[in-house]
């Protein structure tokens, strides 16, 4: 994929005309392209905007630069929206559809709500769009959301949850007015993509597009946007106007290959609900936004060499977040794919997205065991019809149409022949001298299924960078997938470091530990179905721990030791990378754990973790698993963590994230009785942890406490 040259931001309003001093709740877009300033541009109208837009795509085609424009409104709707509205699930289709009804003058006066109301009239109940300005006004519209059912489809996208965007796009008054901005932007981006020949993120093939729209949210950066208005305060700054040079500045300063990650791989929901760009890559792109805040120009792209670890200039202790959000933006895969049996898919890991060459069902099928005929031959009354000879089965079908009037014995699972279009349930009939018998009242279309209701022919059913589970081949399997393509599993060397070290089995002289390390972490990659290299261990001794990581490096894609990762006089793993110019010690803001020693040696990336198996472990689940995840072609996996009642008391010192061993007993978290690093036995003990936040804190019984089941690691 070509990268893009030039980025245009753009958050947009549904209001009236503005001043002309610049206000706020207005439009402002800023434009950032290589080696110019960055000056935010102030709109006072919609027509404004979108002159001012369609002049810069011009500029910039003619110039011969490629340009993504962003706009901080959903592109679409819930699935299933789109096809209730207009017949067609696409939503360009809908876009068009609301260009051709919705009107807009200069001066902001527009019909959105009554397009809204046109829209929830299509609905027996209430529609889904709610809240107006006029409490009397537009009675198809509900002045709050109370009694709307969503029951069609859901009233949030699955990228709002991701990016954890609170907005809905159904709201049409009381900020935020999410809804009404779409009403008044959708039609935009039409005519966008029919003067300009803009093609629309995700929805249309956009690898090599010159102008690409894309759907932001400033949100994603609220912490660098927070902290830029803090330090311009007096200065009348207008938060839109900071978050859209901001938001732009840090879209300009991703990487190619990063920005390739946050546009690939998506769920299947996004080709017709839309997605935010960069929806889980918030913190990587905050870091970005801190780095170019208050510089009008464009920073140097990171490199990708033997720094790639490297932390900004002056960082001593490293807060969680920022680490994994530089781990994430310095990383890629690394491993290539090769087609695969679907027998001996599961763990792996898909490297194109799946689409069904065929319905499941092929065909429409009854649900029970029962008789099927034609509803409206039905007579008025309790129906009695005559049998048809024959019966349909699974695998047997019935041989031509149902006669008209009668009714034909049919099985679970058998095709619906023609003639018949409703089953009626074995045990609700009598059968007697050729006929059946049943209550009248059933339902048209009654334990059928319809071909194709689960998955249609052409659908997309599993994405890019799936790993994929037993369910995951069922579902392969009913459309008839034999083969997938996927990534090769990522090779990930193990090796531990210390002269005190002995293999468990042996006895034990004076001053001798075994080493748990290893079998925990080749356990860990099995789990994660990665393929863990035994390198054994190595002794206190430069010259053959640099023989070792050159066996790592000559057989395996990573390089995960223990031990050594500090700055002491036999931490040998961070002295042999710092002397190869490649090695960045990190001193993570962490509890246990701290020395994470990050480097690459012959081209691999090292991750040096600390020799205390508590440490080691948590060190592992927290910035190992993901980072092999992303270099296996999976992605960045965040553990999902709950909210639960503390059943322990702790007062906590600000300046590090710490990790409890844990688990859940008579529905609150319960710790360890030991925070020591040195109890192995709280691992076994722990079926999770508590992540107690960077600040201070007194944790009393009852308080609200972050656990992470070892379940959403992966484990």
């Amino acid at each position: 994929m070509r990268g893009f040259d030039s980025i245009l931001v753009v958050d947009w309003s549904a209001a009236r005309r503005t001043p002309e001093r610049p206000a706020k709740d207005a439009i402002w877009m800023a434009l950032v392209t290589r080696d110019a300033p960055c000056t935010p541009l102030y709109c006072r109208s919609r027509q404004i905007a979108e002159a001012e837009i369609t002049r810069i795509i011009t500029q910039e085609r003619t110039a011969g630069r490629r340009v993504l424009c962003g706009f901080d409104f959903p592109f679409a709707y819930p699935q299933g929206f789109a096809r209730l509205v207009t017949g067609d699930p696409a939503p360009c289709a809908l876009w068009d559809w609301l260009e051709a009804r919705i009107a807009d003058n200069a001066e902001g006066v527009n019909n959105r709500f009554d397009v809204a109301e046109q829209i929830n009239a299509l609905w027996d109940g209430p529609g889904p769009f709610w809240g107006k300005t006029n409490r009397n006004a537009w009675p198809g519209i509900p002045y709050r959301k109370e009694g709307i059912a969503f029951d069609l489809f859901p009233e949030r996208r699955v990228c709002e949850d991701v990016a954890g965007a609170s907005s809905s796009c159904f709201q049409l008054n009381f900020p935020p007015t999410v809804g009404g901005q779409m009403l008044m932007g959708l039609p935009i981006l039409a005519r966008l993509r029919r003067d300009t020949g803009a093609v629309a993120w995700p929805f249309e093939p956009w690898q090599e597009a010159p102008v690409v729209l894309a759907e932001v949210w400033p949100g994603l950066i609220e912490p660098a946007v927070n902290a830029a208005l803090k330090a311009e305060d007096g200065h009348d700054s207008i938060r839109d106007a900071v978050q859209v040079r901001l938001l732009a500045q840090s879209l300009a300063a991703v990487t190619d290959t990063e920005l390739m990650h946050m546009m690939q791989g998506l769920p299947g929901e996004a080709m017709e609900e839309g997605w935010i760009l960069g929806a889980d890559h918030g913190p990587a792109l905050t870091a970005y936004a801190h780095s170019v805040s208050g510089h009008g120009g464009l920073p140097a792209p990171p490199p990708l060499r033997n720094d790639c670890f490297a932390l900004p200039a002056g960082v001593d202790w490293t807060p969680v977040d920022e680490a994994l959000a530089a781990l994430r933006a310095a990383l890629r895969p690394v491993v290539g794919h090769a087609p695969c049996p679907v027998q001996q898919a599961r763990g792996r890991v898909l490297a194109v997205p799946v689409t069904a060459p065929r319905a499941s069902p092929p065909h429409a099928n009854s649900a029970v065991d029962g008789y099927g005929f034609c509803h409206a031959d039905l007579p008025s009354g309790d129906p009695v019809l005559p049998l048809t000879p024959g019966r349909a089965a699974a695998g047997i079908p019935f041989e031509g149409a149902l006669p008209k009037g009668t009714a034909l014995r049919i099985l679970t699972g058998a095709p619906i022949p023609p003639g018949v279009d409703t089953v009626v349930l074995e045990e609700d009939t009598a059968v007697r001298d050729g006929h059946i018998a049943f209550r009248a009242g059933i339902k048209l279309h009654a334990n059928t299924r319809r071909a194709g209701e689960d998955v249609m022919p052409g659908d997309t059913i599993l994405p890019a960078g799936r790993v994929l589970t037993a369910p995951d081949l069922a579902l392969l399997s009913s459309v008839g997938v034999g083969q997938v393509s996927a990534h090769k599993r990522l090779r990930v060397a193990v090796l531990s470091t210390g002269d005190e070290l002995i293999e468990p089995g042996h006895d034990a002289a004076a001053g001798q530990i075994y080493d748990a390390n290893r079998p925990m972490l080749l356990a860990l990659l099995d789990q994660l179905g990665l393929q863990g290299v035994d390198l054994g261990r190595v002794p206190d001794n430069r010259t053959a721990l640099a023989s070792a990581l050159d066996a790592a490096a000559n057989q395996a894609d990573a390089i995960l030791t223990s031990g050594g990762a500090s700055a002491g006089d036999e931490d040998h793993v961070s002295a042999l990378l710092r002397e190869a110019g490649a090695m960045q010690q990190w001193r993570i803001a962490l509890k246990p754990g701290r020395p994470l020693a990050l480097g690459m040696w012959n081209g691999r990336p090292v991750f040096g973790l600390p020799g205390n198996p508590v440490a080691a472990l948590v060190c592992a689940l927290i910035f190992a698993r993901p980072a092999l995840g992303l270099l296996a072609g999976a992605g960045w996996h965040t553990p999902q963590g709950f909210d639960m009642p503390a059943a322990f008391e702790k007062r906590k010192k600000p300046g590090r994230r710490e990790y409890l061993r844990a688990r859940i007993r008579n529905g609150q978290a319960e710790v360890f009785a030991s925070e020591g690093s040195g109890r192995i036995s709280g691992l076994t003990w722990a079926e999770g942890l508590v992540e107690l936040s960077d600040g201070a804190s007194h944790i009393r019984p009852g308080d609200p406490v972050r656990y992470i089941p070892f379940a959403s690691f992966m484990l």
